[in-house]
């Protein structure tokens, strides 16, 4: 049985890319890998001090960033979806991130990762999905990316579903590939 990590890089509990990578999640388990553990997480559960170095010197790392990485390490795979401020990272997730990379710079530890993006705007999360496009770098496979604009649009929120074809069809290639990627791992 794999193990999926699924989280939103937000601590807003109204944020839209909570319902898109709960969305992703669900529909992963019913029409690609029944077969899955699927672990949400609340970044609200991770808060911790802003990161600086006389902090790390002076508390060393938080229980929370220890956590939260190891949680990383016990998966097979990650969907993350990121909401965009200025282009970029939350400053909540950063602050996470920022912290688990004292524990080791490859904060993804080799796990395949579905990076998710919901903006109210039509960029669709251009801006943050280039951004954490690098995950290479700090140990992670990307190993699909999926960017959905005007929110309000795509998305019902009495049903929990998009509205449109052309969202399910991108969503259901994503989760393909993912699933073949975690597919093709587990073989060698």
């Amino acid at each position: 049985m794999h193990r999926i990590l699924a989280f939103a890089a937000s601590n807003s509990q109204s944020s839209i890319n909570r319902s898109l990578v709960t969305l992703a999640a669900g529909r992963f388990r019913q029409g690609f890998m029944s077969a899955v553990e699927i672990e949400y997480l609340d970044l609200n559960d991770f808060e911790m001090p802003i990161y600086s170095i006389d902090r790390e010197t002076a508390s060393g790392i938080p229980d929370q960033a220890e956590l939260f990485y190891h949680k990383i390490g016990s998966s097979d795979g990650l969907f993350v979806s990121f909401a965009e401020h200025n282009g970029t990272v939350t400053a909540a997730w950063k602050n996470i991130f920022d912290w688990m990379s004292r524990i080791d710079s490859k904060v993804w530890q080799q796990k395949k990762l579905l990076l998710l993006a919901a903006t109210p705007g039509k960029r669709a999360g251009a801006g943050v999905l280039e951004y954490v496009g690098r995950a290479s770098f700090f140990g992670g496979e990307v190993v699909a990316t999926l960017g959905i604009g005007h929110w309000a649009i795509a998305f019902d929120a009495a049903t929990q579903s998009f509205t449109r074809q052309e969202d399910w069809d991108a969503l259901d290639s994503a989760l393909s590939e993912f699933s073949r990627a975690l597919t093709r791992s587990a073989r060698t």
